[in-house]
């Protein structure tokens, strides 16, 4: 099995692309690759819940478009994938109407993601350890920034 250490940023320009990871269980396999490392269809689908064969058929179509690759040492169905970057970016300037199309639905479904994420924090908050619950950071307060100030705190992350 390849220890190959993911890329840091993979930049999506292509609208295909865009439209390809704008899907609920690819951007799942992506972020499970990500936080912890190669693994096979099967043992991705028993972690996210879904069957072997759509987290196979999901994986071979962010592969077509170079968010996840083959990690190697595996054989037959048993063949393990990693993540090719461990962050993915986008233009929210798009230089045409199918760039921003494809652009705003994934941004959209983006978004869906962390409005769900945040729900399921809130709903299961008191079950956490009271660490994470005193540190939650979740309050009415709004940061605004510069744009040149908004690009320093992208950089910094």
């Amino acid at each position: 099995m390849s220890l190959k250490r993911p890329a840091r940023q993979l930049k999506l320009t292509d609208p295909r692309a865009l439209r390809a990871v704008a899907h609920p269980l690819r951007l799942a396999l992506v972020g499970l690759l990500r936080r912890e490392g190669p693994l096979t269809a099967t043992q991705a689908a028993e972690r996210l819940g879904e069957v072997p064969a759509a987290c196979s058929f999901h994986l071979r179509q962010l592969a077509k478009y170079g968010l996840v690759e083959e990690a190697g040492g595996g054989h037959g169905r048993e063949r393990p994938w990693q993540a090719t970057a461990m962050f993915t970016s986008w233009s929210s300037a798009a230089e045409s109407p199918e760039l921003a199309a494809a652009s705003e639905l994934l941004s959209t479904v983006i978004a869906e993601r962390y409005v769900e994420h945040l729900f399921k924090w809130l709903e299961t908050r008191a079950e956490e350890p009271r660490e994470w619950q005193e540190r939650q950071m979740f309050s009415d307060f709004a940061l605004y920034l510069s744009s040149a100030e908004l690009e320093e705190l992208d950089h910094a992350i």
